[in-house]
């Protein structure tokens, strides 16, 4: 059982909940659940590492990745496999040791590639089937969060990371 030493997310449906709302500006806007930035958060300072590859690009997103200490953001690509790549070799792990969070059809190549792949509760049924887990929660309603407590229970962290929030 390898351990899981790098999370790398998608945006739109997984952080988000795949909406793409505009303003009559033209400007973009999205929203993201407080319960999955908090997750992030204790992922990172468990040791874990944390990575965002999204086929849009959106300064919003930018900003989000920065409060929340996510240091690797890679936007608007169409094929995420480079960027997959590019941050693993940078991360120095092994596909093994990586779990991709993903929703659509951009996200299956590196799913099938990491060593533990996750599809959110509204991901395509493709992607569900690629996928080692199906989180219960939908993509921006908590999910990233499931997917992390997942994770740290597979990595035997979990108890020790809420042992450091509850004193």
């Amino acid at each position: 059982m390898t351990t899981i030493k790098l999370l790398i997310l998608d945006v739109d449906g997984v952080l988000t909940d795949g909406r793409l709302p505009y303003a009559s500006e033209g400007c973009e806007s999205k929203t993201f659940f407080v319960q999955d930035g908090g997750a992030l958060r204790l992922w990172l300072s468990s040791g874990g590492e944390a990575a965002v590859i999204s086929g849009r690009q959106s300064p919003v997103v930018d900003t989000r990745c920065k409060e929340l200490g996510v240091r690797q953001l890679v936007q608007g690509v169409s094929d995420k496999v480079p960027a997959y790549e590019k941050i693993r070799d940078e991360a120095l792990v092994s596909d093994e040791a990586i779990a991709y969070v993903g929703d659509d059809l951009l996200d299956i190549a590196p799913m099938q590639r990491c060593g533990y792949p996750i599809a959110v509760a509204n991901a395509l049924p493709t992607v569900k089937r690629v996928a080692r887990y199906v989180t219960r929660r939908r993509g921006g309603e908590g999910a990233v969060a499931e997917a992390v407590e997942r994770i740290m229970r597979h990595n035997g962290t979990w108890a020790a990371a809420l042992n450091r929030i509850e004193s």
